[in-house]
């Protein structure tokens, strides 16, 4: 049984909650457990998966970056997902689950379980990801 962080950007709390919803079925449904932590935005979610590093078996990131009029939307979305995927490849289990939409009807979308479910596609892919470390270990 392994420990799993899910490191949510709390922002949009109606879609982190779909998307926290469709993670902790998947993680529970393949017999993990799990605890939650909140950060501000979805650029301190790397850097509370790198500060856990060592405490957890595997990491889900979750958030919601939804475009606006400015290019911030570009920096947040592809920094978060940089940093994730370095990370990565340096050998951590992580699922990432930050949605990168442009509009909120996209988000609900994404993040309902009935629909796209990408909370739990998010906690499945950090799962696999800690098999094939241990697989490779």
């Amino acid at each position: 049984m392994a420990n799993i962080l899910i490191v949510e950007a709390r922002f949009y709390e109606h879609l982190n909650d779909l998307l926290l919803e469709g993670a902790r079925a998947a993680i529970e449904a393949a017999g993990h457990t799990h605890e939650t932590i909140t950060v501000p935005g979805a650029l301190e979610v790397p850097g509370a998966i790198a500060l856990a590093a060592d405490a957890y078996d595997a990491f889900v990131a979750i958030g919601v970056v939804i475009r606006g009029e400015t290019y911030h939307f570009e920096i947040v979305a592809g920094e978060s997902a940089r940093a994730l995927m370095a990370m990565t490849l340096d050998g951590l289990a992580i699922g990432n689950g930050i949605l990168t939409t442009e509009n909120e009807a996209q988000a609900l979308t994404r993040a309902r379980r009935t629909e796209k479910d990408k909370g739990g596609e998010a906690a499945k892919a950090a799962i696999a990801m800690l098999e094939l470390q241990k697989r490779f270990a």
